[in-house]
C-alpha cells in the first residue's frame, strides 16, 4: 500500500497536476490545461503548426460562458471572420527589429514574420487556492535567428464567481533590440460576440450588447481607444447573464510601499505606465506603450524602445473575468487590491 501511494504521487508530479487542489494544470501533447473548482477554465496553446506565438483558447466564466472569440481555432456561426491572428488571449508585437510577432499566421507568406516559440515548461504548480505555470519561449525572426528570450509565469486564483489569471512576462534581449511604435500590439484579447458594440456591420446574432469602460469613465471605443488608463473593463449580457472582462495594467504601487517604503522609488510598475489601450468596437482589446504615434495621432512622437543585449523589460498584468457590470462587480475596487497588495494573492 505504501508503494503504491508513492507510485501515485510519482505520476502526479510527473504530470505537473495536484491530485487535490481547487486549481488543476495538465499537460496535453499541445497545450496546457488549466481547470478551476472543477471546471475547465481554458488552454495555452503552446506547440503545433498553427502555434505562431502562444495563447489561450477559450476563456470561460465560472458560470462556463466563453468570453473570447473562438475563430480561427473554432468555427461559430455569428462570429466575425476577420483578423485570424487575433487567436483568444496573446502577447505579442507588430514590429521587432522590422519583424512582425503580431500578425504572424502560419498561412501568411509575408517574408519579415516572427515566430515566438516554446523553448521549456519550468514548471507547472497548483493547491486549493492557487495554481500557476512558468513557461520561457524564443522570439525567432523569419531568418532563423533568436532576438528575446521570453518568460512567463501565470497564476490562476480559485474563486466561485470571478476567473482571475495574473502574468508576469520578462523579455530579455538576446540581442539588440526595438519595439517599434505601432498599434499592432501587444497584450491582447478578442473578445466574444456578446461583448462586441453593436454595429451595423456585425450580423443580427449573438446580440452584441458590449460597452466598454476605463478607469477614467471613458466609455466606447470612441472614448477609450489610443487612451492611457489604469484598466480597461468591457461588459454586456448573453443569454440573460451579465459578464465582463477587464485587463488591469501594473502600477508598482504596493510594491513601491511593501518593499522600499518610499512611494517615490521609480520603476517598479510596468514601463510607461499607465498603457495605451488599443481597444475597438468589433473585439480587439489590448494594452500598448508602443504606438504613441498612432495613438496620440502626431507623427513627432516615437513611442519605439530600444533594448541592449542581457537587458531585460518586465510586464504585468491581471485579467478578471467577472459576473455583471464594471460596477456591480467593484472593477475599480479590484484594480486598488491588485496594485496596492504587490501581487501577494488576490
Amino acid at each position: 500500500m505504501q508503494y503504491f501511494a508513492k507510485y501515485m504521487l510519482a505520476i502526479v508530479l510527473s504530470l505537473g497536476v495536484s491530485a487535490f487542489g481547487q486549481v488543476r494544470i495538465g499537460r496535453a501533447p499541445d497545450r496546457l490545461t488549466v481547470e478551476v473548482q472543477g471546471k475547465p477554465f481554458t488552454d495555452l496553446y503552446i506547440t503545433g503548426a498553427e502555434t505562431t506565438k502562444p495563447y489561450f483558447h477559450p476563456l470561460r466564466s465560472a458560470s462556463g460562458i466563453i468570453v473570447t472569440r473562438r475563430y480561427p481555432m473554432e468555427i461559430v456561426e455569428g462570429e466575425s471572420h476577420d483578423n485570424p491572428h487575433q487567436r483568444g488571449l496573446w502577447f505579442g508585437h507588430g514590429n521587432v527589429n522590422g519583424f512582425d510577432f503580431w500578425d504572424n499566421e502560419a498561412s501568411d507568406q509575408r517574408p519579415n514574420l516572427g515566430r515566438i516559440i516554446l523553448d521549456r515548461v519550468i514548471g507547472l504548480a497548483s493547491d486549493e487556492k492557487q495554481g500557476s505555470i512558468k513557461v520561457s519561449f524564443q522570439w525567432v525572426a523569419s531568418n532563423g535567428k533568436p532576438l528575446i528570450e521570453d518568460t512567463r509565469e501565470i497564476t490562476f486564483y480559485s474563486d466561485p464567481v470571478l476567473r482571475i489569471m495574473d502574468f508576469k512576462i520578462t523579455l530579455r534581449a538576446i540581442e539588440k533590440v526595438t519595439f517599434g511604435d505601432t498599434k499592432e500590439g501587444t497584450f491582447a484579447m478578442h473578445v466574444a460576440p456578446f461583448l462586441e458594440e453593436a454595429s451595423p456591420n456585425a450580423g443580427p446574432l449573438p446580440e452584441r450588447t458590449g460597452r466598454i469602460v476605463n478607469s477614467n469613465g471613458q466609455e466606447g471605443e470612441k472614448g477609450c481607444w489610443g487612451k492611457r488608463a489604469d484598466w480597461v473593463d468591457r461588459f454586456g449580457e448573453v443569454g440573460g447573464e451579465k459578464l465582463g472582462v477587464a485587463i488591469f495594467d501594473y502600477s508598482g504601487k504596493g510594491a513601491m510601499l511593501n518593499e522600499y517604503r518610499s512611494p517615490a522609488f521609480p520603476g517598479l510598475g510596468n514601463p510607461r505606465h499607465p498603457t495605451y489601450w488599443h481597444v475597438r468596437g468589433y473585439g480587439l482589446f489590448a494594452a500598448n506603450i508602443f504606438g504613441v504615434r498612432e495613438f496620440e495621432s502626431n507623427p513627432a512622437l516615437d513611442g519605439s524602445l530600444t533594448l541592449e543585449p542581457g537587458k531585460t523589460l518586465n510586464f504585468r498584468y491581471r485579467v478578471v473575468v467577472h459576473p455583471g457590470d464594471y460596477l456591480t462587480a467593484n472593477i475599480a475596487g479590484l484594480y486598488e487590491k491588485y496594485t496596492w497588495q504587490n501581487l501577494a494573492g488576490f
